[in-house]
């Protein structure tokens, strides 16, 4: 196996092995060939992981972006009784890209043309990461903004009108607490309806 010439570290091995999955690189491989997509995207730290986590379960392929050392994570996931492959991007900022990892997003996201791109934000710093909606909106792209984090942003007094944000962008907004499992049956609600009715 190519995979096989190229070092790897003991304990990528010894995850696979346990896991009795995928290749000694530890991934876990899964054909989503001809499955419509559905991207996650935003900045470092948002709990897009997370997210990404929460609508595959934990059979996930990690593989290097063609041509890049960027990592791009994809798997499995049922919404609203439809599958898809779910794309967890590389950590971005803006559409006018400065970083590998943010041309790799940008790249990705106009080559393979998701069904509809999650804008997965934390809900403490909206101010500052809602440029990037309001680009990929002008950009025409398919966007949910998902307000993630919501119980730290109300614990620090933000109130943020969900409602009235919706309205202003004209695209889907939800909010969600991912880590504890909040929000996220409304999210795929959400998907299915948006991407049932594009």
């Amino acid at each position: 196996m190519e995979c096989c010439k190229n070092k790897v570290p003991w304990y990528k091995k010894l995850a696979s092995t346990l896991l009795g999955t995928g290749n000694c690189h530890g991934e876990v491989n899964q054909n989503t060939h001809g499955l419509e997509k559905i991207a996650l995207v935003g900045s470092p730290n948002v709990g897009k992981s997370v997210i990404f986590n929460r609508l595959t379960g934990v059979y996930v392929t990690v593989s290097n972006y063609p041509g890049t050392t960027v990592e791009v994570s994809r798997g499995k996931g049922i919404i609203g009784g439809v599958q898809y492959e779910i794309i967890d991007t590389p950590g971005m900022y803006s559409l006018m890209c400065i970083t590998e990892e943010e041309k790799v997003t940008k790249d990705l996201l106009f080559r393979e043309k998701p069904k509809a791109l999650l804008h997965v934000i934390d809900a403490k710093n909206i101010s500052r990461m809602l440029p990037l909606t309001i680009q990929m909106i002008e950009a025409g792209s398919p966007v949910i903004l998902v307000l993630n984090i919501m119980d730290e942003a109300e614990r620090m007094g933000l109130k943020i009108d969900v409602e009235g944000l919706q309205r202003e962008l004209g695209i889907p907004v939800i909010s969600t607490v991912a880590a504890l499992n909040k929000g996220l049956d409304e999210l795929k609600e959400r998907v299915d309806e948006y991407v049932k009715s594009a």
